[in-house]
């Protein structure tokens, strides 16, 4: 998407901007407060120069106000926003160079294409040949310089969100903000598009920071996430991490399908669950609560179990959804604990598991991990 020379003309970032060589936007201590509702308490933060960085989350949780307030659209009540070094949580926001992507993508409908992306250049006083060559540029690179005499209206929903796109990266911003601008796209151009995105932040190295209550979505782009919850984060690390060892069981079930186990610590690598005893690495034998997550695609199943393996539990099949690529099964053991599994669908020939069917789960010991305490267990969701 673009050659080495566009991607110089376009981008007037220089690694000298940024006073720390480690962080493009740190938030520290951050709280926002809409009269009794507690929006944002106590966000600290640090983002990476380059990085693709996902705030994900329910709907409710402070996300888009957290990046209202990166912007400048909202003031803290209490804390700083550092911008590659320079404190500017009390600037406002035209006068913070970053540039905000927002879901509805907010286009001129009387404006042209190139107009629109030209809106921002004439606001800081950029006129003739260097307004042409660099909205130019910002079309090339989304891929949309046949588009540059068309209206909004006349555009698809992806090629509009191309256009938003050229207009936030024209103003050569030191980050890019962007508000869920995919969730009004049909599902199969979204996840074109997801992956487009992440493509075009690589080949820029620009800092994004992505919104979005879509698990998928952040799975596809980011870099590393932050997961929030009621005004707080839950936990933040490379997206792989937090999937695979999710902090707590609100992660664990909103990053993806988890199955959550309450048990027991009875010994040295062991729980006792529900399930029977299991096998878990690290666990000390004090008696304590432990909950554990395992996620379904980890479960094994097998018809007549494995010799020698650990973890195996007797289950029947409650119910069974086939999504194409997969199946995925509601199982059930004798006590009446519920697990949910899913396998891949790699051989056609194989017609799988059946409704009704008794058959073993292989639990893998490295696949169950403990989950932190909930302090907030009791609160209602964000």
């Amino acid at each position: 998407m673009g050659s080495a020379r566009l991607l110089t003309a376009m981008a007037g970032i220089s690694a000298g901007l940024s006073q720390n060589p480690d962080w493009d936007v740190e938030l520290k201590g951050i709280r926002k407060r809409f009269g009794n509702f507690v929006a944002l308490d106590g966000i600290t933060l640090q983002i990476r120069r380059g990085e693709f960085f996902g705030l994900l989350g329910p709907s409710g949780c402070g996300k888009t106000t957290l990046l209202r307030i990166i912007a400048g659209l909202e003031m803290a009540d209490v804390g700083e926003v550092v911008i590659c070094g320079r404190p500017v949580g009390h600037l406002p926001a035209h006068k913070r160079n970053v540039n905000t992507v927002f879901q509805s993508y907010a286009l001129f409908p009387f404006m042209t294409v190139e107009e629109n992306v030209a809106f921002g250049l004439r606001m800081r006083g950029v006129r003739g040949e260097a307004l042409h060559k660099r909205v130019a540029a910002a079309l090339e690179l989304v891929e949309i310089g046949d588009l540059a005499k068309r209206k909004p209206q006349e555009l698809s929903g992806g090629q509009q969100q191309r256009v938003a796109l050229a207009r936030a990266l024209v103003n050569e911003p030191e980050v890019l903000l962007l508000d869920e601008p995919l969730s009004a796209l049909d599902a199969k151009l979204r996840k074109q598009l997801q992956v487009q995105l992440g493509e075009l932040q690589r080949r820029l190295g620009m800092t994004f920071i992505f919104v979005t209550h879509d698990q998928e979505e952040a799975l596809v782009t980011s870099d590393r996430v932050a997961v929030m919850r009621a005004g707080r984060i839950e936990q933040v690390g490379p997206i792989d991490e937090v999937y695979e060892r999710p902090a707590t069981a609100f992660v664990a079930d909103f990053l993806g399908a988890s199955n959550l186990i309450q048990g027991i610590a009875c010994g040295t690598d062991c729980v006792d669950t529900p399930l029977g005893k299991l096998k878990v690495p690290g666990i000390q034998p004090n008696l304590e609560p432990v909950q554990l997550a395992i996620r379904p695609e980890k479960i094994q199943l097998s018809r007549s179990g494995w010799d020698l393996l650990p973890n195996q539990v007797p289950v029947r099949v409650e119910n069974l959804i086939y999504t194409g690529a997969e199946n995925q099964y509601l199982l059930q053991t004798a006590n009446g604990q519920q697990l949910k599994a899913t396998a891949l669908n790699t051989d056609i020939e194989e017609a799988g598991f059946e409704i009704g069917e008794a058959l073993v789960a292989h639990l893998p010991p490295k696949s169950l991990v403990r989950l932190r305490p909930d302090p907030r267990q009791e609160d209602p969701p964000c």
